[in-house]
Parts: structure tokens; sequence; C-alpha cells
């Protein structure tokens, strides 16, 4: 059990990662540093930005309570 639960938080770990990088910068910070600095005519958000923002909270939610859950199992 416990190693089910670590391996599903190294994958939401990593995917999480994933879809955050995937996103689009919102202006001036580091991801002007990254190419992130260019603007677009297109809508500040799209549909694919959408389903990208609803999947990083979904990853983020079974990272959470991946974290939780390997919290309990652990408690001595």
């Amino acid at each position: 059990m416990i190693i089910g639960i670590s391996i599903a938080l190294m994958l939401a770990s990593a995917i999480m990662i994933l879809l955050v990088l995937l996103h689009k910068g919102k202006g001036g910070g580091l991801s002007d540093l990254f190419g992130g600095g260019f603007s677009s005519s297109f809508g500040s958000s799209s549909v694919v930005e959408r389903n990208l923002d609803r999947l990083t909270i979904i990853t983020g939610v079974v990272w959470f309570v991946c974290i939780i859950a390997l919290g309990l199992v652990l408690k001595p």
C-alpha cells in the first residue's frame, strides 16, 4: 500500500511539473527569461488554457490526497 501511494505521488509530482511548465506566462516574471514575454493577439483564455487549468487543479488534488494518505499510513 505504501509503495502504491508513493508511486502515485511521484507520478502526480512529475505530471504537475509538466503541466505548470506548459502554462502560458502571465507577464513580467521569470517566464520572460524563457521566451514567455511575447504577447499574442489571441484571447487571454483559450479552450486549451482552460483545459490545462482544469488538469492542473485535478492533478494538484490527486497530489494533495496522496500526501495526506501517505502521512496517515506512515503515522506511528
